[in-house]
């Protein structure tokens, strides 16, 4: 393609990225008015309940399901089912039909006008998104994770992606506002920060491998993304449990809209036990690549030394949580702490540490 087309091409995805960001942005605020509009809906039937008779206070630890009966706290709070509200019973399915997930986080027959809003806003910024991917990769002739810039703005559209579709299987809304900011974050940061111009990449990239090995990151590290997001929720919810079990005032309203900490916590298990596999392989296809590329598996590069430590990370999250019991709040941190390893390897290794993979295009 000649280099007058790349660099058009090149101007039409960053003004695709532009607009999907602005997207992003408007959808970041509907998901942000879903949480206030329906937390205030959800106060309104416990007074209406409370006025009423029907209970006088109501420890609604993490919200209501559409079928949830009785309270059930088995264990400790942080680790407690998501119990049932009578007021949320006397009021059906709230005022303006809020009704939160269940622990299953199925749908509920509800009308929440600004979440829906937020998710169609949402599709189309993923849409306009692709369009900057797809212009990015017809601008440079190839794959459009070559870089930092690269990657981080296909991260991103995979993040969006991958949430865009849990969505229909399970009501993961509740995740909007923390999802899509982290997705504005990584544009922001793409275009500020790592931005590149359409160019050719170094030899040692011009490989089928790049797009084996770089893919499989990419989507891991945006799976990796969506357990952080539930993580850090965990952590605010398993808190919030434990206040409101211990009798003391319920602050944080909006969290009723999301589900119980121990919830939190099984889906993340899953989703991360997902992405182990594909970092897994995303480590060994690298030192497939490398022994073609370099003539050796292994160098101790620091690209491969913090690759190899996100695994460890990882393996000894699924490790401590399956066989060590090791649960609740602190199964939260060390999923966070793995994705802090992942944010570091790709920002700081890329950029301060010089090596055989210092691509960054910086």
């Amino acid at each position: 393609m000649p280099f007058g087309i790349n660099e058009t091409m090149g101007q039409y995805s960053e003004l695709f990225m532009l607009l999907a960001a602005g997207t992003y942005t408007v959808a970041f605020i509907a998901f942000a008015w879903d949480l206030a509009k329906s937390s205030k809906a959800l106060r309104a039937v416990d007074l209406k309940a409370a006025q009423a008779g029907v209970a006088a206070k109501v420890p609604a630890v993490a919200g209501v399901g559409a079928g949830s009966a009785g309270a059930r706290l088995d264990g400790p709070a942080d680790r407690a089912e998501r119990p049932s509200s009578s007021a949320a019973k006397a009021g059906g399915a709230g005022t303006d039909g809020v009704m939160t997930a269940d622990g299953d986080m199925k749908y509920a027959t509800e009308r929440r006008v600004p979440a829906r809003v937020a998710v169609a806003l949402t599709t189309l910024a993923a849409v306009i998104h692709g369009a900057g991917v797809v212009t990015r990769a017809l601008g440079a002739g190839r794959v459009p994770w070559g870089n930092m810039y690269e990657f981080l703005t296909t991260g991103a559209f995979l993040v969006a992606a991958v949430f865009l579709l849990s969505l229909i299987r399970r009501d993961l809304r509740f995740l909007g506002t923390f999802v899509v900011g982290l997705v504005i974050i990584m544009l922001v940061a793409a275009s500020v920060a790592f931005w590149t111009p359409v160019g050719h990449l170094v030899p040692a990239l011009q490989s089928y491998w790049l797009v084996i090995h770089v893919s499989i990151a990419v989507l891991s590290s945006a799976l990796f993304t969506l357990t952080f997001a539930m993580s850090a929720l965990q952590l605010v919810q398993s808190h919030r449990q434990k206040t409101v079990a211990a009798g003391g005032a319920d602050k944080l309203g909006f969290m009723r809209l999301v589900p119980s900490a121990l919830s939190l916590e099984n889906l993340s298990y899953r989703i991360n036990a997902i992405a182990f596999i594909g970092w897994t392989f995303t480590l060994m296809f690298g030192a497939i690549w490398a022994e073609k590329a370099w003539g050796r598996f292994w160098g101790w590069d620091t690209k491969e030394v913090w690759t190899f430590v996100i695994w460890v990370v990882y393996a000894g999250y699924l490790h401590a949580r399956a066989t060590r019991g090791w649960t609740g709040t602190r199964a939260a941190w060390l999923s966070i702490v793995g994705y802090l390893c992942v944010i570091f390897n790709f920002t700081i290794v890329n950029t301060f540490f010089n090596g055989l993979h210092s691509y960054s295009g910086l």
